[in-house]
């Protein structure tokens, strides 16, 4: 299963509904976000906000030089790109409230090159009952356009309740 495209060519969100919807997802393939591209300037915001300021990702001069010949995204901004991108793949409908409860296994196998595109491939690895709700596990796998290795892989946990 896969996002849809809308008669206009717009990228419509697959839509679960409820807590039953999320159980019938489980061990199924959700589908893959609209590309986006990770910018200078989002690398140096990002860096400005958490105080990681490194050369390798704020300094494009001096990075040309360095072992990616480039600058590159801070892991954690990649990382941090997965809610919104999960959004754009699928949302849910008919839950009361919607809780990010961690990861459970994350890893940054590539460097993201500043100026890349990605995109997300998003299945639900799990689904199971908690008091009053249903905890998701989300793999989550990114793809940068033109590499064969993904920059971030990680396991997303949700928590919804009714």
């Amino acid at each position: 299963m896969s996002t849809d495209v809308a008669p206009d060519g717009i990228h419509q969100p697959l839509v679960i509904v409820g807590l039953q919807g999320l159980r019938e997802r489980a061990g199924t393939t959700l589908g893959v976000s609209e590309w986006v591209t990770i910018d200078q300037e989002s690398i140096n915001t990002f860096a400005g906000l958490t105080g990681d300021e490194q050369w390798i990702h704020v300094d494009p001069e001096r990075a040309k030089d360095g072992p990616f010949a480039g600058t590159v995204a801070h892991g954690f901004l990649t990382l941090s790109k997965s809610t919104g991108l999960l959004w754009n793949v699928a949302v849910v409908d008919g839950v009361g409230v919607i809780l990010n409860y961690g990861l459970n296994k994350v890893r940054f196998p590539s460097p993201l090159r500043a100026g890349s595109r990605v995109r997300m491939h998003v299945s639900v690895a799990e689904a199971k009952e908690v008091s009053g709700g249903l905890e998701v596990v989300y793999h989550l796998e990114y793809e940068t356009e033109g590499q064969s290795k993904p920059p971030c892989v990680a396991d997303l946990v949700f928590r919804y309740y009714s």
